[in-house]
């Protein structure tokens, strides 16, 4: 516990993120004193997770049930909701009882989202197992459920009592999960922290080729170090604005395109994937607007093809990508928004662009051999 990395988002009711080893004792000084029911939620592929942590919970006095969810995506509708609110009803959870979620972004989401809703909200302690939702999706207390039209249109601002991230979760991690979930890592490093996009460059290969348990300590070491950066750069930005009313919109660099990428292939791609090809549209948005130097861009794709992700897309699909656009949280009536660079570090907005200057970036992004559609890599998608 000594080496572990403890980052505090600021915000009206501050808490921590830690990231280290062994993490799970720290679960009842988070849960609280107040409590006396837990709800654990979590995928079948972590029943036996999620029963280990049903066992400690008792052993610490608690009230402690289990809730098995479906696996990525599929967790996040109205229907997997009401189910869980209707297992809080019956279970009598009230404003003091709590609620774990444990396992990927999908999961971190559903079980913040139903915490936030129960009761008008109650306390939620995150637990994320993957890469991706260890920077991104269990940090910040953003929560929400996909629809039919969109990903993540209905949801809440819900901050943690407290974000785990337990790296022993990570030495089984599918390679192509963790390469997907880099994806933010890369992100991070566009719009806030250089040294993370050296970090990656400087160790491509190792994490192209993860081993999980049987990396080399090289490798564990560079992956906790980004982990850490990323955080502390999402945990820097949360903090001055929880509710997206200006700063935070630089974490969705590569979100807009990317979220409508993810509803055309309804969900079957990893959601890194469609960030990776949303960021080197969104630098091809940049450089045609003037702000983004070609080196840049360059290096976006250099970056993200070092790992394994892509960056392309299908070219028949424009018409349905913008009209998903249109739809994304970040619009403002008819006016689409997007976070592009003025340079590594520097991201600002682009409100209103010229649609032909976004047909012109897209055919950037089109014009390559396709990585997205028939002839991905399987590994890439979830199908």
């Amino acid at each position: 516990m000594n080496d572990a990395a403890r980052i505090t988002v600021q915000g009206a009711v501050p808490y921590d993120v830690v990231v280290g080893r062994h993490l799970l004792g720290e679960l009842p000084a988070l849960i609280g004193p107040d409590a006396r029911k837990v709800l654990v939620i979590h995928p079948a592929a972590l029943s036996t997770t999620a029963d280990v942590l049903q066992e400690d919970l008792r052993a610490s006095g608690y009230d402690a049930y289990v809730a098995e969810v479906p696996d990525a995506e599929e967790a996040k509708t109205a229907q997997v909701a009401a189910f869980l609110w209707g297992l809080l009803g019956q279970l009598d959870f009230t404003r003091t009882d709590a609620i774990v979620g444990v396992g990927g972004g999908a999961t971190t989401d559903l079980a913040g989202f139903v915490a936030a809703t129960w009761l008008r909200g109650i306390r939620v302690v995150q637990v994320p197992t993957t890469l991706l939702a260890m920077v991104d999706a269990a940090v910040g207390g953003k929560t929400g459920i996909n629809t039919a039209e969109g990903k993540n249109l209905v949801g809440a601002f819900h901050p943690p009592a407290g974000v785990l991230c337990d790296l022993a979760s990570l030495e089984s991690l599918d390679r192509w999960d963790l390469v997907a979930g880099l994806a933010e890592v890369v992100k991070t490093g566009f719009i806030a922290d250089p040294r993370i996009l050296e970090l990656v460059e400087e160790h491509a290969d190792a994490l192209r080729g993860w081993a999980g348990a049987e990396a080399a300590p090289e490798t564990w070491a560079v992956l906790a170090e980004l982990i850490e950066r990323s955080v502390r750069v999402k945990a820097a930005v949360v903090g001055e604005d929880l509710k997206e009313a200006g700063l935070r919109e630089i974490l969705n660099y590569g979100h807009t395109l990317g979220h409508a990428i993810e509803l055309t292939e309804r969900y079957q791609w990893r959601h890194g994937a469609a960030v990776s090809v949303g960021m080197v549209f969104a630098a091809e948005l940049g450089r045609m607007a003037g702000k983004l130097p070609d080196d840049v861009v360059d290096r976006h794709r250099a970056i993200l093809t070092s790992l394994g992700l892509p960056v392309s897309y299908r070219g028949d699909k424009w018409d349905q990508l913008l009209s998903a656009m249109r739809r994304d949280k970040k619009s403002r009536g008819d006016l689409l928004r997007f976070v592009v660079l003025d340079d590594v570090a520097q991201p600002t907005r682009l409100e209103g662009p010229d649609p032909a200057l976004l047909v012109a970036a897209y055919a950037e992004v089109a014009k390559e051999p396709p990585t997205g559609g028939p002839g991905t890599p399987v590994q890439l998608t979830l199908g």
